[in-house]
């Protein structure tokens, strides 16, 4: 797996996009609005900054759902053994696999090529 560290500029740039709520303000969201959060709890995409634990917002639908495509590809890259933090980077990140567009703006279209640039992106 990669050990490149990942520049603050690109927690910052996904904060700005797409938000980045704590661990803890997504627990206390969910369990606003739902009776049991735990089982969303469970297949969340974390992101590990120094010493805290946040969630990228772009797994959230409205109203405090996970969009389904993120959790499928969340659930294959943990098969592959890729790490929370460069998954959620290679979100955001613009892909030749998928023609120079980044993951996180084909979450409305057809999952089978977002799972193929998964699978064939090097993770060293």
């Amino acid at each position: 797996m990669p050990a490149h560290p990942i520049p603050a500029q690109a927690w910052d740039n996904i904060r700005a996009e797409f938000t980045l709520p704590s661990l803890d303000q997504v627990r206390r969201r969910l369990s606003e609005l739902m009776e049991d959060p735990e089982p969303i709890m469970r297949q969340l995409v974390r992101v590990f900054i120094g010493e805290g634990t946040y969630c990228p917002g772009f797994q959230f639908l409205p109203g405090g759902q996970l969009q389904p495509v993120v959790t499928a590809l969340f659930q294959r890259a943990m098969e592959l053994k890729v790490p929370h933090n460069y998954f959620t980077i290679w979100m955001a990140t613009p892909s030749r696999a998928l023609a120079g567009t980044r993951p996180v703006d084909q979450l409305e279209k057809d999952s089978a090529p977002l799972l193929r640039a998964l699978e064939s992106h090097r993770w060293d």
